[in-house]
């Protein structure tokens, strides 16, 4: 059994128990999914001091369970914090959902967006899109209005919020694919998908597929029939 860890920056543990579920339904047979949640940090990141001090917290909540043996490790925040931390010190594959979605979202060529709901994180969204050398196919983010964590307490608001959005960055910027931006926002990104034609990128989902293109295939003897 490969067993993949999803680490939730925030301190929500329906967040993470959400984040859990997401990624265990992409995951296939033979390959666990748990969840550890930051102990110190508020229950959504929204600006860029929450997203520096997140750095840190993932960095401790990884230390409490490096110890473990686990194939492969996900950073389940979009500004993708203490990313860098945690590889540094892994001796298993790292992936960050931000990076993830981005990498996905770009495949062959194609001009991608961001959908989400926290405009103070926008510079360390275009900043990861420049870091990964996607600048060019990155058409920008559109904003949900009001303040992000009354509108995620609100599911079908959110979905309606963010389908908004999305069409926005469709229909105005020329994204040929959109990413949601924002673990919390998993849900949402799951149900938008299918009321577009152009691919809607589920953040966690892509995190699982990158992790498990480069974790180690599993042993002969576990994929045998039993």
């Amino acid at each position: 059994m490969r067993n993949i860890l999803v680490i939730n920056p925030n301190s929500s543990k329906a967040t993470t128990s959400m984040m859990v579920h997401i990624a265990a339904e992409e995951a296939p047979p033979g390959v666990s999914v748990s969840g550890l949640t930051a102990r110190h940090a508020p229950s959504m990141i929204v600006n860029q001091k929450e997203l520096d001090a997140a750095a840190l917290e993932v960095e401790a909540t990884w230390r409490t369970a490096e110890a473990e043996s686990w194939s492969g490790i996900i950073v389940s925040a979009f500004g993708d914090p203490g990313l860098d931390r945690v590889r540094s010190s892994a001796k298993v594959p790292v992936v960050g959902i931000c990076e993830s979605s981005m990498l996905e979202a770009a495949q062959g060529g194609r001009r991608f967006a961001v959908a989400t709901v926290t405009p103070d994180l926008a510079d360390a969204i275009n900043g990861k899109a420049r870091d990964l050398g996607l600048s060019g196919l990155f058409t920008g983010i559109r904003l949900t209005p009001g303040d992000p964590r009354a509108l995620t307490s609100d599911p079908k608001a959110l979905e309606e919020a963010l389908a908004h959005a999305v069409r926005q960055c469709i229909d105005e910027d020329g994204a040929e694919a959109v990413i949601i931006g924002g673990g919390p926002l998993g849900q949402a990104a799951l149900q938008l998908a299918p009321r577009f034609n152009v691919p809607i990128i589920a953040p966690i989902s892509a995190a699982v597929r990158r992790l498990l293109s480069l974790m180690e295939p599993a042993p002969l003897e576990a994929l045998a029939p039993g």
